[in-house]
């Protein structure tokens, strides 16, 4: 067989390959929300806060925030997983036959992820407020354009603000 022949195969075959759509992910979109993405966001929005509450009928107020290298770096790891798996919903296997919106969406939560990372870095608890904060926002806006209805475990409620 000519060279011209067998590139032309090579060529069609690489082409039929790419029609066959994305693989289908492990995970559907709202099994990797509920497994993965929600309960790493929650690391980083729980690392830093304040609580006032009463103990023995006395107003307590106290400051939430990492103490440690391990506490710092375990938050620095929930957001460098939520750049992550925000990468992983813009892959065709999840972006296939979802808007536009979705992969906007999802840059977004990268591009919130990365300033997560940094905040963690930079060991400041306001910064890491704010920014998750601002994660929390990009979820919302997430969940308002693809409701969350099916594929939770029974035990968390679609539309749940984080604990």
């Amino acid at each position: 067989m000519n060279k011209a022949i067998v590139s032309a195969l090579a060529a069609a075959a690489l082409l039929t390959g790419c029609n066959q759509g994305a693989p289908a992910p492990e995970k559907t979109a709202q099994q990797l929300m509920a497994e993965d993405v929600q309960p790493t966001a929650e690391i980083y929005w729980n690392a830093v806060g304040h609580v006032s509450e009463l103990v023995d009928g006395v107003p307590v107020e106290r400051d939430i925030r990492p103490q440690t290298d391990a506490e710092w770096q375990a938050v620095r790891d929930a957001a460098t997983h939520i750049v992550e798996l925000a990468e992983l919903l813009q892959t065709p296997g999840y972006a296939q036959e979802r808007g536009e919106d979705w992969v906007e969406i999802s840059q977004s939560l990268a591009d919130v992820g990365r300033l997560a990372e940094q905040a963690a870095e930079s060991r400041d608890p306001e910064k890491v407020f704010e920014v998750g904060g601002t994660m929390y926002n990009v979820c919302s806006a997430c969940h308002q354009a693809y409701p969350p209805a099916e594929g939770l475990p029974p035990d968390v409620p679609a539309g749940d603000p984080p604990a």
